[in-house]
């Protein structure tokens, strides 16, 4: 046990390490390419954030432990929103453009529908991991599309990849971080699976608990730190794209490796509760905003909105604990 659990803490903390050394030289690459800074944002900056759950994920499913992979992915979909973006406004409200996040918020919600489609039959199978991945491309780019029309997006975009790193540095620093994602994936899925199998839970719990809070504490400090600088846009963003990332490709990885069986819990448990919360955001975002609040086309998400989105957060935990 002690193995299996220092396992888990040394894998989260090289997993966490290795994604900010991945995505720094990634976009360190990126930006001596000349690319543009939405792209890097958008494809970059999301891949990185949700790297820990697409390595995770691809780990677990060729480990034959797919329920955790599953688990990781809806698990960290209620996280980002309920933990990450619930403690991010109760340390500061953001005030955020309408028309920026719109788009990228309907298709969160589609996206959100679709897969509860998928899960719906009890199996997530081959076909319905390729429909997931396969949606990434048009998904991506209506998100590019709409946001390279944004000026102000833009200029947010180019503060944020700001990178020292050049040349064969750049280079190297990509690969050390790529190595040590893969390797710390797997001591993390050997931790998790093992603790499972001794404390005698399932290694669904195990994705939807553990897992899932330690794959999205990147979000959280992605998050937190773009609030803080006062770019709302971008971390509301984190969390929509992040999100959008863990639906389309971590849940659809387990599936392509091999037809899943979907414990009826997570139906009648799991994706109802990442689909209330998903709506819970949309409405804060759609409905927000009062003119005496926010500013003609802005939402004010304060503090009150955090505070129902942890509750949220905590009464699905306790949930899980009465699973035990």
């Amino acid at each position: 046990m002690l193995i299996a659990a220092a396992a888990i803490i040394a894998g989260f903390a090289i997993l966490l390490w290795s994604a900010e050394l991945f995505i720094s030289g990634a976009a360190a690459i990126a930006r001596n390419l000349n690319l543009s800074p939405i792209i890097i944002g958008m494809t970059l900056v999301s891949f990185g954030t949700s790297a820990p759950e697409i390595l995770v994920s691809l780990t677990a499913a060729y480990s034959d432990a797919g329920e955790l992979a599953i688990g990781n992915a809806i698990g960290s979909n209620i996280a980002n929103v309920g933990m990450v973006l619930g403690i991010t406004l109760l340390i500061t409200p953001m005030l955020v453009l309408k028309s920026t996040i719109r788009k990228e918020l309907l298709l969160l919600l589609a996206v959100t529908a679709l897969a509860g489609l998928l899960l719906a039959d009890g199996v997530l199978s081959k076909v319905d991991g390729w429909i997931l991945l396969a949606s990434m491309v048009p998904v991506m780019a209506l998100i590019m599309r709409s946001q390279s029309q944004d000026s102000q997006l833009q200029l947010e975009a180019e503060d944020e990849r700001q990178s020292k790193l050049s040349g064969i540095k750049a280079w190297l620093t990509f690969i050390i971080g790529l190595l040590l994602l893969v390797a710390s994936s797997r001591l993390l899925v050997w931790g998790a699976v093992t603790t499972a199998f001794q404390l005698g839970v399932s290694e669904l719990l195990i994705g939807l608990t553990a897992i899932a809070i330690g794959t999205s504490l990147p979000e959280l400090a992605a998050t937190v730190t773009s609030a803080r600088r006062g770019h709302t846009d971008i971390a509301i963003g984190n969390v929509i794209g992040s999100n959008l990332f863990n639906l389309l490709v971590v849940m659809a990885i387990p599936g392509i490796v091999s037809s899943q069986a979907i414990l009826p819990v997570v139906n009648s448990r799991d994706y109802p509760a990442m689909a209330i919360i998903t709506v819970i955001l949309a409405a804060a975002l759609f409905l927000g905003g009062g003119k005496n609040r926010a500013p003609q086309g802005h939402t004010c998400m304060g503090r009150t909105v955090g505070v129902l989105l942890v509750t949220f957060y905590a009464l699905y935990y306790y949930l899980l604990y009465l699973s035990l």
